[in-house]
């Protein structure tokens, strides 16, 4: 590892960071590491991000004050000033700045910011608050609660009777104190004794207390310690409505998510109910989500919930390949065999010289993704390919074997079949298809992206870590009617069932399939479709995505 010359501990950090980029020197034992550190060291957003930090050190260290408090009714001097003569050019242009009533509004918000102090402020303690000096473990908590949730759960000691924290909300305003514990016996909120009321009551006085909140508690013997933050990201596999949840502890502690969100899980500690936040989300504070195997007991819980999730999975829809038969593979329907809750999921980003991770389009009916996928590759074949498909059917004069199809026997075909070479496979007039997975090595070992287009089934046998597959669900746009023509009435009553046919099978495919899906592409028309695609492809190759951690353990 290079070392930085002496006079670099007075250089900036964006330039420390470029100096240590530009003397990185990949050597043959650790070049796969070095290429990969200079291309994060040589990102400009890093570089972005390293000068607003040195802006918001300086502007700390500078400690900034109003210069003054009275910067609206200056303006006002200024104006009456200017209108007293004559004026220039100039002096008009100020004139009109300074009467405006954005400056206006600007001059007085920074007046009423200048003069208050927004730093909290505990009043003092009422003099005929009773401290219980008897009792020499009774702490007295003193918060400042604005109009968030104070982020605690109790609970009533089935033994002794006691109110005991239950739980503490991650990045709440109990955490943030680090006053109150779990384990920690409540006595007192605001003065008034919580000993003989019930949990509601309770939670209803403090939800209801605003601003100075003054808690008696008794701590637990044996605090527990502050953990780290969690590091574990799950993906919601489906979609969670704590008001609608009656096993939930407490409602308004509950963070609501919905499928496909990633969700950091701050804390497992509770077997039942785990603390997460959403990603990208601008609340600190820690929600309560059922965990994994909490979830999985759904029927023990109610129907409602289950019966919601379960919906629609036992009927039958019409796949776009309608004329086909046989199977994807191993012919298992993911959504029938397990309940689905949380995966596990990284960020991960494709390296120089790695494998293109593939793709695979879906298709409800209507949405061609055929021509879709042909388009794209047709547009740039040195990067993208398809996977050569086998056939049992005779080749035609001007076909190469390998180019549009492997011609293969009925013998050859069934022999593969039962060796599960195919991820896919059916029957068309008689003649058998299927995708390999061969097929599909083939295309990236010349470093190309595979692009493949599967029924829904597939999708089960191509999650896998060689792959590490990129699903997106093409569905077409369904107005809601098309116009009757005139005596026309078979046609019309025809159309208006494919349209039908068309939104059943995208929600069929949605409700089976659509935790298994990265992106939904639209399809309003080939041409926006089309570069809708290509933008995903590129992005595919230079950003880092979620995917399942699996994926990236070795």
């Amino acid at each position: 590892m290079p070392v930085l010359t002496a006079g670099a501990g007075k250089t900036r950090l964006h330039e420390t960071l470029a100096l240590l980029t530009s003397q990185l020197r990949p050597d043959a034992n650790h070049k796969e590491d070095m290429v990969f550190l200079k291309d994060v060291f040589s990102e400009r957003s890093l570089g972005y991000l390293m000068k607003i930090h040195e802006k918001l050190r300086q502007y700390e260290r500078q400690s900034p004050t109003p210069v003054l408090h009275s910067a609206s009714s200056l303006a006002e001097d200024v104006a009456e000033e200017l209108q007293s003569g004559s004026m220039s050019t100039e002096e008009k242009e100020l004139l009109n700045l300074l009467l405006s009533p954005h400056l206006k509004a600007v001059l007085s918000v920074h007046d009423t910011v200048a003069q208050k102090n927004f730093d909290p402020v505990l009043p003092p303690l009422p003099d005929d608050f009773e401290d219980d000096l008897e009792e020499e473990s009774v702490k007295i908590v003193r918060l400042v609660k604005n109009k968030e949730p104070l982020g605690a759960t109790i609970r009533r000691d089935e033994a002794t009777g006691a109110v005991i924290v239950a739980r503490i909300m991650r990045g709440g305003a109990a955490d943030r104190s680090g006053l109150v514990h779990v384990g920690d016996e409540l006595r007192e909120v605001n003065g008034v004794s919580v000993i003989h009321k019930r949990p509601d009551e309770i939670s209803q006085l403090l939800s209801q207390s605003q601003g100075s909140i003054t808690l008696k508690i008794i701590p637990a013997i044996k605090e527990e310690d502050r953990l780290k933050e969690s590091k574990v990201y799950m993906r919601a596999l489906f979609d969670y409505i704590p008001l609608e949840d009656k096993a939930t502890p407490c409602q308004e502690a509950g963070l609501p998510f919905k499928r496909g969100d990633i969700l950091q899980v701050v804390t497992q500690d509770d077997p039942t109910w785990w603390q997460a936040k959403r990603v990208g989300d601008s609340n600190l504070r820690a929600g309560l989500i059922p965990s994994k195997q909490f979830q999985e007991r759904l029927p023990l819980r109610g129907p409602g919930l289950r019966d919601r999730r379960k919906a629609g999975l036992r009927r039958s829809f019409r796949l776009s390949r309608k004329d086909r038969q046989g199977s994807s593979g191993e012919g298992s329907d993911p959504g029938e065999s397990e309940f689905l809750t949380y995966e596990e999921v990284t960020r991960y980003q494709q390296r120089p010289n790695e494998r293109p991770r593939l793709v695979v389009l879906i298709g409800s009916l209507g949405a061609r993704i055929n021509e879709l996928k042909q388009r794209v590759i047709a547009e740039n074949p040195h990067r993208y390919a398809v996977a050569v498909p086998h056939t049992t059917r005779p080749k035609k004069p001007h076909e190469k074997d390998g180019v549009e199809y492997h011609f293969v026997t009925k013998q050859q075909f069934d022999a593969d079949v039962l060796n599960n070479k195919f991820i896919e496979h059916g029957e068309y007039k008689e003649n058998q298809y299927g995708t390999s997975i061969e097929a599909i090595r083939s295309v990236q070992a010349k470093n190309k992206m595979c692009i493949v287009d599967v029924q829904p089934e597939a999708l089960k046998r191509l999650r896998t870590s060689e792959f590490k597959p990129y699903v997106i669900f093409v569905k077409p746009r369904v107005p809601e009617s098309r116009r009757r023509r005139k005596n026309s009435l078979i046609a019309f009553l025809q159309q208006d069932e494919d349209l039908q046919e068309m939104r059943q099978s995208a929600i069929q495919i949605d409700q089976q399939y659509g935790h298994l899906v990265d992106r939904v592409l639209i399809k309003e028309d080939s041409a926006s479709a089309c570069a809708e695609l290509r933008g995903i492809l590129e992005r595919l190759e230079r950003e880092s995505f979620w995917v399942p951690i699996s994926w990236v353990r070795t």
